[in-house]
């Protein structure tokens, strides 16, 4: 089974010429020891470091434990994993068995997983023990769910996957597949809805890694990663499992939540040169008391995606740390980064221009592309796309159309050629006939000091027209007044031309988001969120 080098490929544009006959897994692996790297650490957790030489064994007893569980090749395995060691190699593990290991975030509900093991019909699931009793519910609800496997202690009722890893043989056979057949699925995030089984070939791994982990961010054998987006999120998979393996460089892993205070403690304790965050995150951070000061890090890279960073965020990071964030935008049914600011090259408000090896366009509600300065909703070509939506057709006819697939975002591209993102096709307002970009709302309310985070939608008003309304969540210290709702709303007349204020003002404790920090908006809307507003249309 053939690996690549860095001679296989050629950049400008990057092209990669990769086999027939490939496997992700081995190819991520090999190529470090083939370079020499079998004694450097790969990854780093909160119980130790591990080389790519204990990766490459400890991934072969995986293929071997999943194939005595009776595993056959293309036969799915649920994984819902924390951010441990043990989660790359059996992710690993089961591509080199040919295995299609299904990746599912870890703050989800007992029914959550029951629907998602249901549709995905994996028969074996491996579950890190904090998680069992969350997944464990489903065995003999879901007809075709036989086995948990645990990773930790604590469930003697399953195997435990530290047991098995000990009796199997550190060599495996690796299953002859192919670099356009199905390797990995991800679930889109469920942002606006019930999530989707997205499945994604072999090369599709490799691919972000060469066009935006080294061809943007520049990452190198040299780097310690460090990323607080999740590996089970598409975002979180290329900057703590496909990009550093593929550089050769050292990973460092954090099972628990993200909160500012575990981010804190990692980067001043390991001082990771890369650290990939989402704008929630960084936003928080910023207005932490804790925030280290600059030279207490070693960063030379950041780069936020998820959902686009408010451009008050990005100035003051880069004004306290020196240091830009690269936003850019990916999806999960990309896989990755696909339009980026990069080194060099940064223009704060904008998500950048194309990553090399991707095209874009915007079109209007017509299909048609728009003029210059015009809204419209972007769609990208590029080699990591999906093959499709399991047991989804309608939907995979509609997202993925030949080359193209779209986004569901709204962008316009401004005068330099820069892409400016306007938001969410179904979140966009249109206030007295003309359209208004949430997001740009929600930017103008970011830059008020008393805001940590907001979110705009539309709502109808007493005659039934839809207007701008937020939801705002305070930082400590600003009490949630009508005075403190009429100052932001003059706030944001100040900056945008006034018929885009939001008429209402709610304050909250939190926003609703998914696992991987996006707001989900279609929950305000359906729900009100249980605010109450404080201030009204006539204000």
């Amino acid at each position: 089974m053939p690996s690549l080098s860095r001679a296989d490929h050629r950049v400008s544009p990057p092209i990669l010429d990769i086999p027939r006959d490939y496997n992700a897994a081995h190819d991520l692996i090999t190529r470090n020891l083939d370079a020499g790297r079998g004694a450097k650490p790969a990854y780093i957790d909160d119980a130790g470091s591990y080389t790519y030489d204990v990766l490459e064994a400890r991934s072969n007893r995986v293929a071997n434990v999943l194939r005595a569980q009776g595993l056959q090749r293309e036969e799915r395995l649920l994984v819902c994993m924390l951010d441990t060691f043990d989660l790359p190699c059996v992710f690993l593990g089961a591509i080199k068995a040919g295995i299609v290991p299904v990746l599912v975030n870890t703050l989800l509900t007992p029914g959550d997983y029951e629907y998602l093991l249901g549709d995905c019909r994996a028969r074996v699931a491996v579950v890190s023990a904090p998680l069992v009793g969350q997944v464990a519910p489903s065995l003999g609800r879901v007809p075709t769910l036989e086995q948990l496997i645990v990773a930790g202690a604590g469930h003697a009722e399953h195997p435990r996957l530290d047991v098995l890893l000990e009796a199997a043989a550190p060599v495996t056979e690796i299953a002859a597949t192919v670099a356009d057949e199905p390797c990995f699925w991800l679930y889109s995030s469920g942002s606006t809805g019930k999530p989707k089984g997205t499945v994604h070939v072999h090369s599709s791994l490799v691919e972000t890694a060469e066009l935006y982990g080294r061809g943007v961010l520049g990452v190198t054998s040299g780097d310690l990663v460090f990323s607080a987006a999740k590996i089970f999120f598409a975002y979180g998979l290329g900057n703590g499992l496909s990009f550093p393996l593929a550089a050769g460089a050292t990973t460092l892993l954090m099972a628990e939540r993200p909160t500012p205070e575990a981010v804190f403690k990692r980067l001043r304790d390991y001082r990771p040169s890369i650290f990939y965050g989402v704008p929630t995150l960084f936003a928080s951070m910023l207005a932490h008391p804790d925030l280290p000061r600059a030279e207490e890090l070693d960063l030379r890279r950041c780069s936020s995606a998820g959902e686009a960073l408010p451009e008050e965020i990005a100035r003051r990071w880069e004004a306290h740390f020196g240091l830009p964030i690269l936003d850019g935008i990916g999806s999960t049914e990309m896989l990755h980064i696909f339009l980026s600011n990069r080194p060099g090259d940064v223009r704060h408000g904008t998500t950048g221009k194309p990553v090399p090896g991707y095209e874009v366009r915007i079109l209007d509600d017509r299909g048609q592309p728009v003029a210059p300065g015009e809204t419209g909703e972007l769609q990208v070509a590029g080699p990591s796309a999906a093959l499709m939506y399991w047991n989804n057709r309608a939907r995979s006819r509609q997202t993925f159309q030949g080359p193209w697939t779209r986004t569901g975002d709204k962008y316009r591209q401004d005068a330099d050629g820069y892409y400016v993102y306007a938001g969410r096709s179904d979140d966009m307002l249109k206030v007295g006939g003309i359209y208004v970009s949430p997001f740009e709302v929600e930017s103008a309310l970011m830059s008020h000091e008393a805001v940590l985070e907001v979110a705009v939608i539309g709502r109808a008003d007493e005659t039934e027209l839809v207007k701008p309304a937020a939801f705002v969540v305070l930082k400590d210290g600003y009490a949630a007044t009508s005075e403190l709702g009429r100052a932001l709303q003059a706030h944001v007349k100040s900056r945008l031309a006034p018929y885009k204020y939001p008429r209402w003002i709610a304050f909250v404790d939190t926003l609703p988001k998914t696992a991987t920090g996006k707001i989900q908006r279609y929950k305000l809307r359906e729900t009100g969120y249980a605010a109450e507003f404080v201030t009204g249309a006539g204000v």
